[in-house]
């Protein structure tokens, strides 16, 4: 049975650079949402273009389109040992269809660990966050800042500051997460699945954590 780890917490806990080094210690896919949505709009496949019409009106896409994403990516070979779920289930209906869709074959969620950052440290996190509009990659001006400011050190591109990283875009980002995403904590805790780990500690610090977590949970 393949281990599959749901990775909660808030915008700016941390999770996609947790995800990507417990992905790598445990030699599992990390499967997240966010580049799901932009593999399926990039290849323009049929739940793409299906999505890029919610999202061209600005309207959420429905979790039956993102479920659907999700199914086919866990359907992959890569996957049969497990996979690092980042951002996907988000309300408590993608939990029991990601549920469903495990058990079909013969699979279960393992453990889902919860990073906790307080509020006033999230904001303070995605301020300092930046993006090279040239290739993507992400940077903190705290914790991991470019060797040369304002300039990526992959390729050279232009650094800023995207605009759901404004603090008055971070607020309203964090009152979506307690009022969908939140109701999540309380449905694994009643499946005893949930773990709390502390995520205002250095990267190594929490993915230790995780790690130690997950083997436990897989004993």
């Amino acid at each position: 049975m393949g281990r599959f780890v749901v990775l909660l917490g808030a915008p700016g806990a941390g999770k996609g650079t947790q995800a990507k080094l417990l992905a790598q210690a445990l030699g599992i896919p990390h499967v997240s949402s966010g580049d799901l949505f932009r593999d399926n709009l990039g290849r323009k496949t049929e739940l793409g273009l299906l999505a890029k019409q919610y999202m061209d009106r600005g309207a959420l896409v429905p979790d039956d389109v993102t479920i659907r994403m999700v199914a086919e990516r866990l359907g992959r070979p890569d996957c049969a040992g497990g996979a690092i779920l980042d951002g996907f289930p988000r309300t408590l209906e993608q939990a029991d269809a990601l549920d469903d869709l495990l058990e079909e074959r013969g699979q279960r969620v393992a453990i889902v660990p919860l990073i906790q950052v307080r509020d006033e440290a999230v904001i303070r996190r995605l301020a300092a966050r930046r993006t090279c509009r040239k290739c993507g990659a992400g940077y903190n001006l705290g914790s991991d800042p470019p060797r040369v400011e304002g300039v990526c050190d992959a390729c050279g591109g232009e650094l800023y500051q995207r605009d759901d990283d404004t603090p008055e875009t971070v607020h309203n980002r964090l009152y979506t997460y307690y009022k969908e995403t939140a109701p999540l904590i309380g449905y694994y805790f009643a499946k005893k699945l949930l773990v709390e780990i502390d995520g205002e500690r250095a990267i190594e610090d929490v993915q230790a954590d995780l790690r130690a977590a997950v083997e436990a949970a897989g004993k």
